[in-house]
């Protein structure tokens, strides 16, 4: 059971004896994990150990075969990155942002998209239609998105997938702003490199 809730009491994200399976198939058995507000939580794991599978918990697009998980919070206040970057190839990044900002609700939309693609070095092709980025552009697109409504609760998935060398040092600088006063699940293959931000650990086998 996956539960919204309020308040500033209990941990943004708290999740106890989560069994996740489809059909037959069993992805995630007794994981229990608690996110403070501001930690900073990295779960790492092998391959098909089930990282995607909780973070999509999390972030709603999929409930709990048992156990109990709650997210402290409202659905406008998490931003998530996954494996999809959840953007539409066939408008530009200004469009995609502007879309994404009425939705949010964000009263600053235009001057948060322009910063935000600015930060991530897309200013210059801010009018391009996505489907002429190259895989990294659109990677860094779609965290502008997870970032434009200032969420409380960042869930990321291998966020630095497909970024190079400079896109990946953005997003360090970026995960360092946040850490602390932000809430941040990630999940990565490469854990040395958000060491210093992690406040724990959390390891799917």
């Amino acid at each position: 059971m996956t539960v919204l809730a309020s308040g500033d009491e209990r941990s943004v994200v708290h999740g106890d004896c989560i069994e996740k399976r489809y059909g037959r198939k069993r992805v995630l058995r007794g994981v229990s994990f608690a996110v403070p507000r501001g930690g900073f939580l990295v779960v790492t794991g092998s391959n098909g150990a089930g990282k995607t599978t909780l973070l999509r918990l999390v972030a709603g697009l999929a409930a709990p075969t048992r156990g109990v998980l709650e997210v402290n919070g409202e659905r406008g206040d998490l931003g998530f990155l996954g494996h999809e970057p959840l953007v539409y190839r066939e408008l530009t990044a200004l469009e995609n942002l502007e879309l994404f900002g009425r939705l949010y609700r964000v009263a600053d939309r235009r001057e948060r998209s322009g910063m935000l693609l600015e930060r991530f070095g897309l200013w210059d092709a801010r009018s391009d239609r996505v489907s002429t980025y190259s895989r990294g552009m659109v990677q860094r697109l779609a965290l502008c998105r997870a970032l434009l409504h200032e969420p409380a609760l960042l869930v990321l998935d291998e966020p630095f997938t497909a970024l190079d060398d400079d896109g990946a040092g953005i997003l360090d600088t970026e995960l360092a702003a946040l850490a602390g006063d932000r809430t941040v699940m990630l999940s990565t293959h490469d854990p040395a490199r958000v060491e210093a931000l992690a406040t724990d650990r959390l390891v799917l086998t």
